[in-house]
């Protein structure tokens, strides 16, 4: 055991090295709150991004969008609690943040759809979610992604119906952060229009 209790410390920092290689970084986010990375550096889809913090739901559907906009479904967007509480406490995203980004269809009404793809429900007319097609996720984290602007990295696990895959690559610099440095209102995270992450911004 005394040749252990010597070395007792370098095993740690060895272990904690090779450990950091699987997990994103952050020096104020609990292990358990970080997405996990393969050893060729594809990160493992998130087990229960249902039920982190719901903040909302963009749509930009394709009758408004000269019949092809180029996101046509509805975002059902979820942040990773702990990440959450963070902005909610300190107004900025730690690193190791992760933001889920679900995919939805317009529903197929069994009433039919008008040509717009807006269908007449009990509520009354408008757009109203399908079923699921695809699962995206973007991580915060400048030390493993150091050459993405704002140390920011995007993945999608398929642009289908589930099971997603297991794992994704980032994508690259122009497919998605590009415009979420030019456009994005709060540190590439288009907080403009999500109404609950200003609430919590302001206060």
């Amino acid at each position: 055991m005394k040749p252990f209790l010597k070395t007792a410390g370098t095993v740690v920092t060895i272990a904690a090295v090779m450990g950091s290689g699987l997990y994103a970084y952050s020096d104020t986010l609990p292990k358990d709150s970080l997405a996990k990375f393969a050893d060729t550096g594809e990160v493992y889809a998130p087990k229960n991004w249902r039920e982190w913090v719901y903040v909302g739901t963009p749509l930009t559907p394709n009758a408004l969008n000269g019949g092809e906009a180029p996101f046509p479904e509805f975002h059902n967007v979820y942040v990773e609690p702990k990440a959450f509480a963070y902005y909610q406490k300190h107004g900025a995203w730690p690193e190791g943040t992760q933001i889920a980004k679900e995919l939805t269809m317009i529903r197929k009404s069994e009433n039919g759809n008008f040509e717009d793809g807006s269908s007449q429900e009990v509520s009354g007319r408008g757009y109203f979610q399908g079923e699921f097609t695809g699962l995206e996720l973007t991580v915060k984290d400048n030390k493993r992604f150091k050459d993405e602007p704002g140390g920011w990295a995007y993945f999608s696990f398929g642009h289908h119906a589930p099971p997603y895959a297991e794992k994704a690559k980032a994508f690259p610099t122009d497919s998605c952060n590009a415009c979420h440095e030019a456009s994005a209102a709060d540190d590439w995270v288009f907080t403009q229009y999500y109404p609950v992450l200003r609430d919590v911004k302001k206060k």
